[in-house]
This record gives C-alpha cells, structure tokens and sequence, in this order.
C-alpha cells in the first residue's frame, strides 16, 4: 500500500500552534481523566451509545483504528470483545495511559497504542484496516477532515466503516442553561464557523463545531452515510452532572426517550455530540 505522505499538505503555522496546545491540554489531564473530568457516569452512558453502535457496525474479529484513543477504555473494551486494535492519540501521554491500560488488563497484545494524531495518519503504512472509530469529540480539534477522510479511505478494506461522535453545533440542553444565567456569549461558542478556543486544566484546546451534514462533506467523496443520530439531544451535556445527581428517575427517563427519538429527523442534527456511521464506497 503506497503511503501519500507526500500528497498531504503541510498545517499552516497557526494550525500546527493550536495542535501543539491542544496536545498540552491534553498532556496535563492524562493522569486524572478517568475520574470526573473525562469519563462521569454521563460520559459513560454516551460511551455504553457509542460502544452500541461499534458492535453493529463491526463483525468480530475486525482489524480497527481508534482515532483519539484517550486513555485507552474504547480501545481495551474492543480488544476484550475480539478485535485488534491500532489506538492513536496525539497527546503522548494519553498513548501512555492506553498501553499501561491494556498491558494490565492482559490485551497488550491486541492494541497497539501510537502516539499519532488524526491529521497524520499517513504515518500509518503497510496496513489494512476494517473500520476506524472516533469517540467524544477527537475530531473536533482535526484542523483539515478531508485529510483524515482521505487517509480513512486509503487505510480501510472496501466496504469499510467509520463510526464517529462528534460534538454538534445545536445542544438544546447548552442553549437553556446557558440562556437562564445569562451568559449570552457562551451561547453563541458552538456556532463559530472557524475553530474556537476551549479552556481545560488552565490550558486551550482548540475545537470546531458541527452540523452532520457539513461534517460529512468531507467525506462524501470516499464515503456513504449509512446512518446518524444524536447523542444528549434530550438528555443532559456530560458537564451537567447535578441533573443526574439531583434528579435520578427524570435523567434516567430522558434517557430512554433519547433513544427513541435522537435519530428522527430534524432531531437527529441536535444534541451535545452526533454519532455518525459511514461506508466506504
């Protein structure tokens, strides 16, 4: 398989400045984000979705990229369910976090865990995948998705699948909570067309929101949507944990509707994050 590295173009020294952030960012939380600030009990019921969706649309066995593998709990739980995985992240020490996370849970030898970022995939050769995965926003901080499209396509066996989550531009929960105290500027955040800072750990990570269709755009060429949903269009964002806390039956039953619903149309563009599944032509 021929690598095109030399066909992908260069970041522009502002884009290469904000991956470098975002990769601190992430660096600095590596050693805590399994706790309360990466994975709470909301964020693992939108991982139980997304984990849902992964055993649809991969049969056993398959060979799998995990595109911003984190600390290695998607990437672990696929090797544990029979595939073999190649975990990538761009922040090294969250690769780090992934190896310590299989080599204990005995699944070494099932994911290989690379500190390779989403934009660079050409740095993967020589290998032939069946599907790619991306879980709770990864590609959000991508500064080009048509090279990650592109690179998907190259690397996956026809008839090839990605399933992402990616964080959407319309979460009816944000706009409410954010409305109701006033803060009519961090309301507007999500609808930036060009990429926007997000502080974490007094760090930046640089994000941009969106729509299903315009994220899909990028892939159209070398893909066909299958299918998309939302994810939190009725239940609550992960960073507004009271309402579980404090009202455990209502989230519980928000919830189950979620379920039902997040995939109408209309419906199925809102929410915190989108889950999308597409096939490789």
């Amino acid at each position: 398989m021929t690598s095109p590295s030399g066909s992908c173009p260069a970041p522009t020294t502002a884009a290469v400045q904000q991956l470098r952030d975002t990769q601190v960012a992430f660096d600095s939380v590596a050693a805590d984000y399994d706790g309360p600030r990466g994975n709470n009990p909301l964020i693992q019921d939108m991982r139980l979705e997304m984990w849902r969706a992964l055993d649809a649309a991969f049969p056993q066995s398959s060979r799998l990229i995990d595109l911003g593998c984190g600390t290695g709990l998607d990437a672990v739980r696929m090797a544990q369910f029979g595939h073999r995985v190649t975990a990538t992240d761009w922040s090294p020490s969250m690769v780090k976090r992934t190896r310590e996370r299989a080599a204990h849970e005995h699944m070494s030898e099932a994911v290989q865990a690379r500190a390779i970022g989403a934009h660079e995939l050409h740095r993967l050769e020589g290998q032939a995948f069946d599907g790619a995965y991306s879980n709770l926003g990864a590609l959000n901080c991508v500064p080009d998705l048509s090279v990650v499209a592109r690179e998907c396509a190259r690397l996956l066996a026809p008839g090839g699948r990605l399933v992402f989550s990616v964080i959407g531009r319309v979460c009816p929960w944000e706009i409410a909570y954010y409305l109701s105290q006033g803060r009519w500027a961090r309301v507007t955040v999500r609808y930036a067309r060009a990429v926007v800072p997000v502080g974490m750990n007094n760090h930046t990570i640089w994000t941009r929101y969106y729509q299903p269709r315009e994220f899909y755009r990028a892939f159209r060429r070398h893909f066909t949507l299958v299918h998309h949903r939302g994810l939190c269009v009725l239940a609550p964002p992960p960073y507004l944990t009271w309402v579980r806390e404090r009202h455990a039956h209502i989230y519980d039953a928000l919830w189950r509707l979620d379920k039902q619903v997040s995939g109408w149309p209309l419906l199925r563009a809102m929410g915190d994050h989108f889950l999308m599944v597409m096939k490789k032509r």
